[in-house]
């Protein structure tokens, strides 16, 4: 492989980590919160009355992370927590109304575009872009860092975790 494919790879990781960086601070600029914060909401929109460990299950994070999400979602009264009738061992989450508003104007988070396109893709372009990608991560010695299926950085501005 020449130098010029090299540069090529290299540019089109950073671009991969730019486009996840810029999407980051655009949805903490628009609605106060971060991308696992936006999919947390949605997730409790779209089911109402999940439990955290169900939430958790369903968006692919920790059960700790999600707790200190929903603590930060909590306090700016954009969900509640309500405990079941029937066990009151069991805590339901539900969206507020403040927070059925963010979403409403909320710009698309980053992985739903790349989810809608790559479904549009042909079978053996899937596998072939898992394949690379999986490979990718091999060569930067990646494969065995937890990750989550959610298209996040760092946190990108100061003051807005998770």
């Amino acid at each position: 492989m020449s130098n010029k494919h090299i540069d090529d790879v290299l540019i089109a990781v950073r671009r991969v980590i730019r486009a996840t960086d810029l999407q980051s601070k655009h949805l903490v600029k628009k609605t106060g919160l971060t991308t696992p914060q936006l999919l947390i909401l949605k997730a409790i929109q779209r089911e109402p009355q999940l439990t955290l460990g169900e939430l958790s299950r369903q968006i692919s994070l920790s059960q700790a992370t999600v707790t200190t999400i929903i603590d930060r979602l909590e306090n700016r009264e954009l969900i509640q927590r309500t405990r079941s009738s029937d066990d009151r061992r069991k805590v339901f989450i539900n969206i507020t109304q403040m927070g059925s508003d963010i979403l409403n104007t909320a710009p698309p988070v980053l992985q739903e575009q790349f989810i809608n396109q790559f479904n549009s893709l042909k079978e053996w372009e899937q596998s072939m872009i898992l394949s690379s990608l999986q490979r990718v991560a091999e060569m930067m010695d990646a494969q065995h860092i937890d990750a989550a299926p959610i298209l996040i950085v760092d946190p990108p501005t100061k003051g807005a975790n998770n």
